[in-house]
């Protein structure tokens, strides 16, 4: 019915219910089950519909990310961009819109990852690396800093160019057969490499890589490929404490403000090895940021398709991290980057915004603590308005 649906829909699916219920009931499963019923069974409208099928048409597809990078960067360039977000037209015009505008992260240089990066020092083992497709080209300095610290520590890695998309967002909204098979060519491409692990660095990501075999449970042809594939899929932060850090951390003096991304924290159950690694780093404080469990309303396409809450549960986040006075925050989903950064221009203050795996490369390469950062196209790094 429609209010069923609009129940789901309103949803974040962050999964902090998973968290928060004493007696373990699996949410999680419950809601991406039923998700793929109403995509199944329900009629939605003309303009949802060709909303949907634009984000899907577009965002789990690396290449057609590439392409749009020109004519983006040169709208962020434009004095346009800067008219629409002061003057609020386009919020006024199509809130989906200057949502879609407003999280658009400052493109820089593409960065692209070797097929293959040697380990430094002794040879620990080889693991396999997700690209991902907004991370790959929204983010490439978050993908070349991962395969820096992975080769620091020891691991030859293999990141396969021909690599699709994970089919997160697919199986996060209910696009079922979408997701399997993105899923079924992942676990292809990854079996050819013989990786001894396969390293996520995107939060959302690894949640949808690890539930492989519910997803494929009743393919004849994927179901143990699947189980073996989930086996060896790791988070980055993960991996890196479960094998212990070999490469010396150089001091890093400053204070960052961690948030745990909700596929992280909620979904695989990843809270404590993140600041373990952070707080493994000389110098560097690890502030914490209040009601840290509350999602900040990323959530994959959460913040497109509903603007208006995402933008509330953003602008909470905001202001606490903001009273932690760090002037870094860290985390492990470029989802939540984008999210936090938008939220912290609505409110007209500057702070710097990292992933995990840039904070650790920079201290492996014995970086400045300027160097880390990335500041939303039209927020100045301080000192330099």
């Amino acid at each position: 019915t429609p209010a069923m649906v609009e129940h789901f829909d309103a949803c974040l699916g962050c999964m902090a219910c998973v968290t928060a219920c004493p007696s373990g009931v699996q949410y999680d499963r419950l809601i991406e089950a039923t998700r793929a019923q109403v995509e199944r069974r329900y009629e939605r409208s003309p303009k949802d519909k060709a909303l949907r099928a634009a984000i899907f048409a577009l965002f789990p597809y690396p290449r057609r990310l590439r392409a749009l990078r020109g004519p983006l960067k040169l709208h962020q360039k434009s004095r346009l961009s800067a008219l629409l977000r002061r003057t609020g037209l386009l919020d006024r015009i199509s809130p989906t819109l200057a949502a879609m505008e407003g999280l658009a992260p400052p493109l820089g240089a593409r960065e692209d990852v070797p097929e293959r990066t040697p380990a430094r020092g002794t040879r620990r083992g080889t693991v396999g690396m997700l690209l991902g497709c907004v991370q790959r080209e929204f983010f490439p300095g978050v993908n070349a800093a991962t395969a820096r610290v992975l080769a620091a520590e020891g691991f030859d890695v293999i990141a396969p160019a021909r690599q699709g998309c994970c089919g997160a967002l697919s199986i996060h909204n209910g696009r079922e057969p979408e997701g399997q098979r993105f899923a079924r060519a992942l676990i292809d491409t990854f079996e050819q490499e013989n990786v001894d692990y396969v390293v996520v660095n995107a939060a959302g990501c690894g949640s949808s890589m690890k539930e492989y075999a519910d997803l494929l449970a009743d393919d004849p042809d994927y179901a143990d490929r699947a189980r073996a594939f989930v086996g060896r899929v790791r988070d980055l932060s993960e991996i890196l404490v479960e094998v212990g850090p070999v490469a010396t951390r150089q001091p890093l003096p400053m204070a960052v403000a961690y948030h745990d991304a909700c596929h992280l924290s909620h979904a695989q159950g990843i809270r404590v090895q993140p600041r373990e690694l952070l707080r493994g780093i000389p110098g560097l404080e690890v502030r914490e940021i209040a009601d840290s469990e509350i999602c900040c309303g990323s959530a994959g396409i959460y913040n497109i398709v509903q603007p208006e809450a995402a933008r509330e549960l953003g602008d909470r986040k905001a202001a606490n991290v903001l009273r932690t006075g760090a002037p870094l925050l860290v985390t492990a989903n470029p989802g939540c980057l984008m999210q936090v950064a938008s939220s912290l221009e609505r409110a007209g203050h500057r702070i710097a915004l990292a992933h995990i795996v840039e904070v650790l490369d920079a201290s492996i390469r014995g970086s400045a603590p300027a160097s880390l950062g990335v500041f939303h196209p039209h927020q100045p790094a301080p000192g330099t308005d």
